[in-house]
């Protein structure tokens, strides 16, 4: 079993990613976690998305 991270500052990055890995490495999902975070910079809102997929290698 492994664990593959992402870390993007936007959503649609993140399903870029994402997706890229499934097709190249075609894994075995078991699970994903999803997860958002926020803050403020000055009068600036900056976004994390972020993403751990929990998978077996084919």
């Amino acid at each position: 079993m492994k664990v593959k991270l992402f870390d993007e500052s936007h959503e649609s990055d993140l399903e870029d990613d994402i997706n890229k890995f499934i097709k190249d490495e075609e894994p075995e999902i078991i699970d994903i976690k999803f997860s958002v975070s926020n803050s403020v910079y000055s009068e600036e809102q900056l976004y994390c998305f972020s993403a751990m997929i929990i998978y077996n290698e084919n």
